[in-house]
């Protein structure tokens, strides 16, 4: 599953939530420091495992 990662604009802490992909979008995330509901998604880092095939 994906881990998202936010960010409040009330208060600045960053935070992450693992979520399926068809869940992600579907709710309002809140702060869980803060409680606030004015959180932004941040960009970060991925990557990919695959396997070579012969």
């Amino acid at each position: 599953m994906p881990v998202y990662e936010y960010r409040c604009q009330k208060c600045g802490r960053k935070f992450e939530r693992i979520e399926r992909i068809k869940e992600h979008g579907s709710r309002h995330e809140r702060c869980p420091k803060c409680k606030s509901t004015q959180v932004t998604q941040i960009l970060g880092t991925f990557f990919a495992k695959t396997s070579k095939k012969s």
